[in-house]
């Protein structure tokens, strides 16, 4: 398995809906179909079978700002926001602004 933290269907079913991803947009964003999405919630507390699919929900969880947090110290796993609300209005002020569209990679 990857080194990255384990996922369940849970914990990718709680990104979505903190994130407020449809099902289809985060299968986008992984590289999968809305229906590989749906398979890998309903496995509930189960651990992900295989790395494609742990680093297909990785990629998307990535893509929409949310982070994995691992269990520890008695507590169970966990997924929370990249960005604060205050960072994400500004993100959103900044995009809109207009001008020529580019990749935000910086060499």
């Amino acid at each position: 398995m990857s080194t990255r933290v384990k996922l369940t269907g849970r914990l990718v079913a709680a990104a979505r809906a903190l994130a407020e991803i449809s099902a289809a947009d985060f299968a986008k964003a992984a590289g999968v179909t809305p229906e590989t999405i749906s398979a890998i919630e309903a496995n509930g507390s189960a651990w992900l079978h295989t790395d494609q699919d742990a680093e297909s929900a990785h990629r998307a969880l990535e893509h929409f700002g949310v982070v994995v947090i691992e269990e520890s110290h008695g507590m169970g796993a966990g997924v929370r926001l990249k960005f604060t609300r205050k960072d994400v209005k500004e993100i959103a002020r900044l995009e809109g602004e207009g001008g020529t569209v580019r990749s935000d990679d910086a060499p």
